[in-house]
């Protein structure tokens, strides 16, 4: 049974907690040993006081929801079960009452709370030998579930204390670049989960871009690409994303970025006055593009129900000398003294009156806002600040913005012809805030709060170089690192290069299907290397069941990963999925104190790809591959580091 796995963890659980014991501030000995440390969550707790002993998850612990709140809560408490089971393998009852009918082992979700620092998606949680999660919105209750979810993770037993704990900022989130990349249906309730997993909030599917309309229309069906998400998938989806409460907004992309929309309607495409053809820009002197546009809003607005609807209206960068049909246009509808960029700014306007007219509220990039002499862009519409052009960040709200920390630097993951690049998770970790923006710019304190929040951003430039697979890979840790700053809390653990095992310690949401297959003693085991290439590329990334994480050692012939596997095992099978940077020759050694070693395998004719070795006899609590000879310039980087007990075993 999974319990068993769980159990099982029990000993890095402990492990983790020592570790953190140790730089636990200065104080009596006794009152050190006696109170937990603050277990490791992602975010991290914003506060906690810890107590002695522990409460231990069985078979028989129930989820209790408030009888007083048991609408408001009906689904938090099945979200919960469902993860518990994905976590556990068991099913755990639910029902409803109050404290006083509570037994040992229960966990118990309730709202009302008058703590009012928590705000809606704060709450507080108690530990004994019963959990009992309070909030004052359904919200709070759902992320004290996700913390519990975390610690149980780790294994069956949780440190007992109190904690309290809310956000910095109001969103947390993924942007992903459907237009111009096909995610399948799959892939995008995986992440509602993950989002969830890390207490992140915010979902943006960016629909429509120059390689691309992947969302289906019924009012212009010739402008939709062949893969798509039909109505009935985003429906599924935004059901999915309100039990996890997750807020799905949607982007439709325009002035710019309209080449698929504008190559079935090539009589509205921008062309300049010695008739050069943009072919992803609309001419807005044209009333037939703002036509166009508003059937598409008009189509897409009802089917989002959540309070945003993104117009995109970036990268419209054109010499408008080149355009002068624009000027005259923003003339005859701004005012004699408009010019051309005054049409643009126009755009944006008239945009967000339709959305505002169907109850929602206008989001754009600020690239392009500003620089009109008759046209003031709306302080309604909210900016979600990429790079810095233009006006500053603090510009922006002192114009009565709401803003969003888009930054380029360390939010964007991009795919580039010569492969995906980002986002900088190291450097976002160590020292960027949701409150510094592209170009080092910063707001006032009293500002911070117009900033709303950030997300980490999925674009697919050159969507061949990656698979939907290696990109979820490739944003694990940034997702990670973007949680913890917009929450806000005291880091847990510092570097970054600390906070790398902890993602490895955390996971993924229970729901997630690893890549591996079931068996592997290695599965999220200690780790010990000789070295690391880079922050990033750590011994913990070849143990954690996923194909496109990966170690890297130094540039050297004799360097070594080891698996700590807890306890003495027979070993049958172990299977080595190399990088480019592979091993010619290699031992494979066991040992029962990590000091004496026995070979069990030994080649020097490695070819790289998968080495699935099987057959082997040996035993052993630790087992390593110890590189004897580089194939490459490089060092040893290993996607995964599998063993196996013997068939049958």
């Amino acid at each position: 049974m999974r319990l068993l796995r769980l159990l099982s963890c029990g000993a890095l659980a402990a492990l983790v907690g020592l570790v953190l014991a140790v730089s636990v501030s200065a104080g009596p000995v006794a009152a050190r040993q006696a109170a937990n440390p603050k277990p490791l969550t992602i975010p991290a707790l914003q506060q906690w006081t810890g107590g002695t002993g522990s409460f231990t998850f069985t078979g028989a612990t129930r989820i209790v929801s408030s009888t007083a709140h048991a609408s408001a809560l009906a689904s938090t408490g099945e979200v919960f079960a469902d993860d518990l089971r994905a976590l556990t393998g068991l099913t755990v009852a639910r029902s409803t009452g109050t404290a006083a009918d509570l037994r040992t082992g229960d966990i118990f979700l309730s709202l009302g709370s008058t703590d009012s620092q928590l705000g809606a998606e704060g709450y507080a949680l108690s530990v004994t030998d019963r959990i009992t999660v309070s909030a004052r919105d359904a919200r709070g209750a759902f992320y004290g579930t996700r913390t519990v979810l975390q610690l149980l993770k780790q294994g069956s037993s949780i440190p007992r204390g109190t904690a309290r704990d809310w956000p910095l900022k109001p969103e947390r989130g993924l942007m992903v670049d459907n237009g111009r990349k096909y995610f399948t249906p799959q892939w995008l309730r995986d992440h509602v989960k993950e989002l969830a997993y890390l207490k992140m909030n915010y979902f943006h599917l960016h629909l429509s871009d120059d390689k691309g309309f992947r969302i289906e229309s019924t009012s212009h069906p010739e402008i939709v690409s062949a893969e798509h998400l039909t109505k009935q998938e985003v429906r599924d989806l935004i059901a999915l994303a309100a039990r996890y409460k997750i807020t799905i907004v949607p982007e439709i992309d325009a002035p710019g970025h309209m080449t698929p929309i504008l190559a079935a309607h090539p009589e509205l495409k921008l062309v300049s006055s010695t008739g050069v053809v943009q072919n992803s820009y609309v001419d807005l002197s044209k009333p037939a593009a703002y036509a166009l546009v508003k059937d598409l809003y008009d189509e897409y607005l009802p089917l989002f129900p959540g309070p945003y609807f993104h117009i995109g209206a970036d990268e419209y960068h054109i010499d408008y000398s080149a355009h002068p049909q624009l000027e005259q246009y923003a003339k005859a509808t701004y005012g004699a003294n408009a010019i051309g960029k005054d049409a643009y700014l126009g755009f944006i306007n008239w945009a967000d009156g339709i959305v505002r007219a169907a109850g929602k509220t206008a989001r754009a990039w600020n690239d392009g806002i500003g620089g009109g002499v008759a046209v003031t862009v709306n302080t309604d519409v909210i900016l979600e600040f990429w790079y810095d052009y233009g006006k500053s960040p603090q510009a922006h709200i002192d114009a009565g913005h709401l803003i969003s920390n888009e930054s380029w630097t360390p939010t964007y993951y991009v795919l580039h012809a010569n492969g995906p690049g980002g986002p900088s998770s190291q450097w976002g970790y160590d020292t960027w805030t949701p409150d510094l923006f592209q170009g080092g710019q910063a707001i006032t304190k009293a500002s911070q709060s117009k900033n709303l929040g950030s997300k980490i951003h999925v674009w697919c430039d050159y969507p061949e170089v990656a698979t939907e697979e290696r990109i979820a890979s490739d944003i694990k840790q940034g997702l990670r690192m973007l949680a913890q700053q917009t929450w806000g809390s005291p880091k847990a653990v510092t570097p970054w290069s600390n906070f790398v095992p902890v993602i490895n310690t955390i996971g993924r949401n229970p729901a997630w299907t690893t890549s591996v297959q079931a068996g592997n003693l290695a599965a999220n085991k200690p780790v010990a290397v000789s070295s690391a290439e880079t922050a990033n590329l750590l011994g913990v990334n070849a143990v954690d069941g996923d194909y496109f994480s990966r170690w890297s050692s130094g540039y050297s012939d004799n360097e070594w990963i080891t698996v700590d596997l807890g306890t003495a095992r027979q070993i049958g099978r172990v299977k080595l999925s190399w990088e480019t940077a592979y091993a010619s020759g290699y031992r494979i050694q066991t040992s029962n104190d990590a000091t004496t070693w026995t070979t069990i395998h030994t080649t020097t004719t490695g070819d790289g790809g998968t080495d699935d070795l099987t057959g082997l006899s040996g035993s052993g609590r630790y087992v390593r591959m110890q590189g004897t000879a580089r194939a490459t310039q490089f060092g040893f980087s290993l996607y995964e580091f599998e063993v196996y007990a013997p068939t049958g075993i």
